[in-house]
Parts: C-alpha cells; structure tokens; sequence
C-alpha cells in the first residue's frame, strides 16, 4: 500500500527569527554603564519624564523601559527602579556622561 505525503504548504520565503519580538520586546544590553533588560513599549497610557533629556514621554509615545540586569539588591529592586526613555536618548546615553 503506497503511502502519500501531504504536501506542506510554507512561503516560498523564509523569515528570520525576530528575537526582541519572541521575547516580548524585551533585551539584554551591555555597556560602560553596566548590564541591562530594555523592554519595547509601544505606547503608554500615562507620561513619563526621560532621565536623559529630561523632557515629557507623552501618553501613546512609543519609547523603552530599561532596569539594570546586574543589580546588588536582586531582580525586585532592580524592576522597582526601572526608568523610561526616548528611544533617541537611550541610545545616545554613552555620550551624555
């Protein structure tokens, strides 16, 4: 008795795997300043001031939550501190100091 394959139906194109998307937004980055989690938000329902310009996050901007990965006092404290950000201004951080 032959037996059949059922024909698989993919796109003829293969998409790379999007890592910041399949963990929820959220990275790991390194830097002088230490190890941190960076979390995408695509908006948010409240402002925020961006520690590094200073200036207004308004509510539905999108922008990056950030919170140290090497923190001394554990992961709680860590998250319990965590700050928002322009994109821009993360990214620019190096050069500020």
């Amino acid at each position: 008795m032959p037996t059949s394959r059922r024909s698989r139906r993919h796109s003829t194109e293969h998409r790379p795997l999007d890592v910041t998307r399949a963990r929820g937004g959220q990275d790991r980055e390194s830097g002088p300043d230490g190890e941190w989690n960076v979390r995408s938000v695509r908006s948010g329902d409240k402002s925020y001031t961006c520690p590094g310009c200073r200036q207004t996050i308004p509510p539905g901007t999108p922008h990056l939550v950030t919170w140290r990965a090497d923190d001394w006092f554990g992961a709680e404290s860590a998250v319990d501190d965590r700050r928002h950000w322009h994109t821009s201004c993360w990214q620019a951080r190096g050069r500020r100091r």
